[in-house]
């Protein structure tokens, strides 16, 4: 269900001109998160919904919820639920980003919570503070997109006013599985020295 737009029924009108306003769409709310099961997956379930850093709520809820998997799964049923959650994400992240006509929108934070799971199942068993090192690798690497980040990051970019497709859902988490991948490369060359 998209977003309602503002004033999308009202038109700017000149001596013989009648056109309609530009659409501009409002902030989601929870109602939005919840009125689709692809917006509550996509927002985190209401994670990407932080008015400060969404991108790190996200992440931060990811972590919390790892633990839980950590406690009651297996490695290789981690690995599953990971895989799945790529899965079912790139449907949720295109969905959403289609309701909300933004091809990328920062309240979708799915991208960086399956990036980090992965990041987790792959560094574990680690400590708190090791963990907490690979949160602080990885939003470095999502939030400031260098080189093979920024590389993912543009590469299925929409111009404006084009429809946003498949392609643009797998984009938004390419680039964060990207950023884990990087991260990861960081602990493993740090774990051998």
């Amino acid at each position: 269900m998209p977003l309602p737009p503002e004033d999308s029924n009202r038109t700017a009108s000149a001596p013989g001109i009648s056109r309609p306003l530009q659409v501009v769409a409002r902030k989601p709310s929870m109602r939005f998160v919840f009125s689709h099961p692809a917006h509550a997956i996509a927002i985190g379930f209401g994670s990407g919904l932080s008015p400060v850093a969404p991108g790190t709520a996200g992440t931060l809820w990811a972590w919390l919820v790892h633990a839980l998997f950590a406690a009651y799964f297996t490695p290789v049923q981690q690995g599953i639920v990971i895989g799945i959650g790529v899965l079912v994400g790139w449907w949720a992240c295109t969905v959403t980003a289609r309701d909300l006509a933004l091809a990328d929108p920062a309240v979708v934070v799915w991208d960086e919570i399956v990036a980090f799971w992965l990041v987790l199942w792959l560094v574990t068993p680690a400590g708190f503070w090791a963990q907490a090192w690979a949160f602080v690798l990885f939003r470095i690497f999502d939030a400031a997109k260098p080189g093979p980040v920024a590389w993912a990051d543009a590469l299925y970019k929409v111009r404006r006013g084009r429809p946003i497709g498949w392609a643009q859902g797998f984009s938004i988490l390419f680039d964060d599985i990207i950023a884990a991948l990087c991260t990861l490369f960081l602990i493993a060359v740090w774990r051998t020295i």
